[in-house]
């Protein structure tokens, strides 16, 4: 060989290995910062279904509204339910930051299910927080473990609440035109349907009374729905890694040489072709 070739191709050789070398570390920097101290995400419950003994929490807020001339108070009823999913390698420090946050925030845990073995446990919480400490609990909450997902969801109840008022209010007169008209005597089987009719709107009302007592003020709460799963931690060895790392960029350089290979075979063949039809180009 020439000394000159010789000493191109060393050079042409040198900057090869540099490229595979600089990929090679590429490689394994990212495997460190997508993988390292990750923690799987072993599937996540909340419960769907809010249990019957449970009440649906309510809020309330008062503002004024114009009316012609004068100013009316005006009442607006609505639900808040924030849903966090969070998972943790530390279940149990997690867990009492956690209520340690409903108590600060004088908040009430109305549902709680716990399930799983260690390694692999659950914890459901419907907690019932003050409207006024609504925003701040949340934002404490999303703070703890490695949150999956988190959203929040208004949802105006004033309609619902009127009609709830309406049909109580209706169930009153007609319970006690069915007390008045019972006084006037008359045969037993009509006094008897009479009485279960009563019987019945005593039962309804009953129900209306528990629905609405939901709506009171003293008793608003908004809801946090909070769901922490229990995590292990990914440890991968350094072999693990270079193993890993090496396969990858072996690969992605061979795939790259093979590229760039094509592009200058079809550039070379270009241009022989075009010599070929435009000779004054040489």
């Amino acid at each position: 060989m020439k000394p000159l070739f010789k000493k191109r191709f060393k050079k042409l050789i040198g900057a090869l290995a540099i490229g595979f070398i600089l990929l090679f570390l590429f490689r394994l920097a990212y495997g460190y910062q997508t993988v390292a101290g990750s923690i799987p995400s072993p599937p996540i419950f909340l419960q769907s279904e809010t249990p019957l003994e449970v009440r649906k929490n309510y809020a309330s807020k008062k503002y004024k509204a114009s009316a012609g001339q004068a100013a009316v108070r005006m009442d607006q009823k609505y639900e808040k339910i924030a849903d966090i999913q969070t998972v943790s390698t530390d279940f149990d420090q997690e867990e009492q930051r956690i209520r340690k946050q409903v108590e600060n925030y004088k908040a009430l845990i109305q549902f709680e299910n716990k399930n799983g073995n260690a390694g692999y446990r659950n914890l459901n919480l419907i907690i019932g927080v003050p409207p006024e400490n609504f925003d701040s609990i949340y934002h404490e909450l999303i703070k703890i473990g490695k949150v999956q997902a988190k959203q929040i969801t208004k949802k105006d109840k004033t309609n619902e609440y009127k009609e709830l008022n309406a049909k109580k209010s209706s169930l009153e007169k007609i319970r006690e035109s069915l007390i008045e008209l019972k006084s006037k005597g008359g045969k037993i089987d009509e006094y008897m349907q009479l009485e279960n009719r009563i019987l019945e709107i005593e039962q309804q009302l009953q129900e209306l009374g528990v629905s609405l007592g939901n709506f009171d003020d003293e008793n608003e709460f908004c809801t946090v729905k909070f769901s922490l799963t229990e995590g292990r931690e990914i440890t991968i060895g350094i072999l693990q890694r270079i193993k890993v790392a090496l396969e990858w960029t072996v690969k992605t350089y061979l795939m790259l040489m093979a590229a760039l290979t094509f592009m200058c075979a079809f550039a070379y063949l270009l241009l022989l072709t075009i010599e070929k039809i435009n000779p004054k180009t040489k």
